[in-house]
């Protein structure tokens, strides 16, 4: 039993390990130079331990886009999960989502790129109707009529201000306050 339990827990770090590698990468190398080459080097791990974990690039790529979106969704948590439905809430959601990307330029970069990828295309997909159920509570406190399509609506013009502030390598206040406007109660609320 110890020794599953070990092994268990050598192939978790193994897999951790793989995924940060790729993410230190894919700031320097984007999308078409994340080979699987350049992350088993960057881990200091063999083909056979990436094909462990991981089928194909395409679901680590994958997996990659849900550990760096899962670790954002866990610090908007943190930060206001205690905080009623409504605007302060999606005010955290702007300054965690911008706020990651613009630390990691190279990551955000690469994540634009991977979206040409079938499978990440249908993770983005599959995480922006999760992000529209979760936030869909905050535009119904607003006084939004249909509050999940406003979700939905709020979570693509987010990504698109990641976008803005990706081209301009820093904060665009004017987009944040925009975005933090669209998240106020709604007109004739």
């Amino acid at each position: 039993m110890a020794k599953t339990l070990q092994a268990d827990t050598r192939s978790r770090d193994t897999r951790a390990e793989l995924l940060d590698a790729g993410l230190r990468a894919a700031d320097e190398l984007g999308v078409r130079g994340l080979s699987v080459n350049a992350i088993v080097a960057e881990a200091s791990r063999s083909k056979g331990a990436f094909f462990h974990h991981f089928p194909d690039r395409d679901s680590y790529l994958v997996e990659l886009h849900r550990r760096l979106h899962d670790e954002m969704e866990q610090e908007m948590r943190a930060l206001g999960g205690h905080l009623p439905f409504g605007g302060e809430r999606l005010a955290v959601v702007v300054r965690v989502y911008l706020d990651t990307f613009l630390e990691r330029p190279g990551v955000r970069a690469f994540l634009l790129e991977a979206r040409g990828e079938p499978a990440v295309k249908r993770e983005i997909s599959r995480r922006n109707e999760h992000a529209a159920d979760v936030l869909a509570p905050d535009f119904q406190a607003l006084g939004w009529r249909n509050p999940g399509r406003m979700a939905r609506l709020w979570t693509a013009a987010l990504a698109e201000a990641g976008i803005i502030e990706l081209e301009l390598g820093r904060r665009d206040h004017e987009t944040r306050q925009a975005l933090e406007d669209l998240a106020r109660e709604a007109p004739g609320g």
